[in-house]
């Protein structure tokens, strides 16, 4: 039996609504990262309509409904035996072509749910770790390197920036008169202005000296003088951390680190969406959420109804 055709427009393959999307995406000038992401999510779904349905990219887009995508998860969980946190990240993408074929009339609408995901708690710094990370080296005897990837570990645990949002920024976007940065690599690719703390501003001033450098130079670069890659910076923290004793050695966890200790310290939560990027409060929400057991230290001590308890003696009921 003929399955009824449910979309509003002429009918369009698989293959061409997805090459519709992709047009989409990059007519919105998503990051070539966003699409990349999107083309990969699409090639999950075309070899699943190849593998479990026998069919091909020509497969007309009305076919796709709810259980055709509940078969999809099943299979992404068969064929890779993914967690629920990588089954969303896959979900995610296609999710995102198939409402965007919805809000073109090429499908009815329906709603496709993400699965329950078990948050774990993130990792970070302890203090004992970032002492010795932030013991300043002698800067009559240490490398460059040293000395630049300290001012790093610095940047990084006073402003909670993404590894790409730091490699790209250059000398310019400081301004120690005002103690600002100027941030344009940003994941959403809104631009962001950030306060540099007191701290800092000491740091980047010391540095910036023995940096030299033009305005339109990279803030830290290698030493020739060369732009950071992610790997590099990454393989830059890895050496430097391991040789301070401490064994982790993610650029990521400074971030992680960073939200972690703003909430512990009382900072607010809007001003920490803000400073970390985020389109959202939900991830906000979930650094809470994650580091709800450290909310706990010295909760008494701030707790309104502990302050009133003053009469500590005890009190016997009379019988």
């Amino acid at each position: 039996m003929k399955r009824m055709k449910m979309s509003k427009k002429e009918d369009i393959t698989l293959k061409e609504g997805i090459e519709k999307f992709i047009r989409h995406c990059k007519i919105k000038d998503l990051a070539k990262s966003s699409i990349d992401y999107y083309e990969r999510s699409c090639e999950y779904f075309l070899t699943f309509v190849e593998d479990e349905l026998n069919k091909d990219d020509n497969l007309e887009i009305y076919y796709i409904n709810k259980d055709m995508i509940e078969n999809y998860i099943l299979w992404l969980d068969d064929t890779y035996n993914m967690n629920n946190i990588s089954l969303n990240t896959r979900l995610r993408g296609i999710r995102a072509f198939i409402y965007y074929m919805m809000e073109q009339d090429y499908l009815e609408e329906f709603k496709i749910d993400l699965l329950k995901e078990e948050k774990k708690i993130k990792e970070t710094y302890t203090d004992s770790e970032l002492k010795k990370l932030l013991k300043k080296p002698d800067l009559d005897e240490c490398s460059f390197a040293v000395y630049r990837n300290w001012v790093i570990i610095n940047f990084l645990l006073a402003t909670g920036v993404r590894s790409r949002t730091l490699i790209n920024l250059k000398i310019k976007d400081i301004r120690l008169d005002e103690a600002i940065v100027h941030i344009k690599t940003v994941k959403n690719r809104k631009q962001q202005i950030i306060p540099l703390s007191k701290s800092l501003t000491e740091v980047l001033s010391e540095y910036l000296n023995y940096r030299k450098g033009d305005e339109d130079d990279y803030l830290f670069c290698s030493i020739y003088g060369n732009k950071f890659t992610g790997s590099s910076l990454n393989g830059a923290i890895r050496t430097y951390n391991i040789n301070r004793g401490v064994t982790k050695t993610s650029v990521h966890l400074f971030r992680h680190t960073f939200a972690k200790k703003w909430i512990l310290n009382g900072g607010d939560s809007f001003r920490l969406q803000k400073i970390l990027g985020h389109s959202t409060m939900r991830m906000v929400r979930e650094y809470v959420n994650m580091f709800s057991n450290d909310l706990k230290k010295d909760f008494n001590d701030y707790n309104p109804l502990e302050q009133f308890k003053v009469n500590k003696k005890h009190i016997k009921m009379k019988k």
